[in-house]
């Protein structure tokens, strides 16, 4: 199993978004990263677990935890000029940008901040926490993973 840090602005698309839908999953689409997309192409897995996180808000962090459940396929959205995510450049016989889809499994009591990582030296070496990194995803370490869990006061059932 690997992990993951997946970012999603709460405006956009909330742990409460995936919950509420049908049996909490979601396609996560619109990654216009190529080193985001090569990830979600290249190296998620079933079963990978997902720490869902926050960005472009008031309290940037780190609010649940989801998980991996299809293989990599390609993202539709960029196919459709009505959607804010198209690119004429990736055809349905030659996609360029691809998607996984996303299970919701638990949303923490509280946010583990982006201020609280940074503080903690056992996580300097997330990909997060590098200066000029925006990556939308991203792998995390399994220590690391388990950190934040901890942080959280969560403790993982599966």
């Amino acid at each position: 199993m690997r992990y993951w840090l997946m970012k999603s602005e709460p405006g956009c698309f909330s742990m409460e978004d995936l919950k509420a839908l049908p049996e909490s999953t979601s396609p996560w689409d619109g990654v216009r990263n190529y080193q985001a997309r090569n990830f979600m192409r290249d190296d998620m897995k079933i079963g990978d677990r997902v720490l869902f996180y926050y960005s472009n808000c008031d309290e940037p962090g780190v609010v649940g935890v989801a998980e991996i459940v299809s293989e990599p396929y390609a993202d539709f959205t960029a196919f459709d000029p009505a959607n804010q995510h198209y690119d004429p450049k990736s055809i349905p016989e030659k996609p360029i940008w691809m998607m996984v889809d996303v299970k919701f499994i638990d949303k923490f009591d509280r946010v583990v901040s982006l201020k609280e990582i940074k503080a903690d030296d056992r996580l300097s070496g997330m990909e997060l926490v590098r200066k000029g990194s925006r990556l939308s995803v991203q792998p995390v370490g399994a220590a690391e993973y388990g950190i934040i869990l901890k942080m959280a006061g969560y403790n993982e059932k599966n």
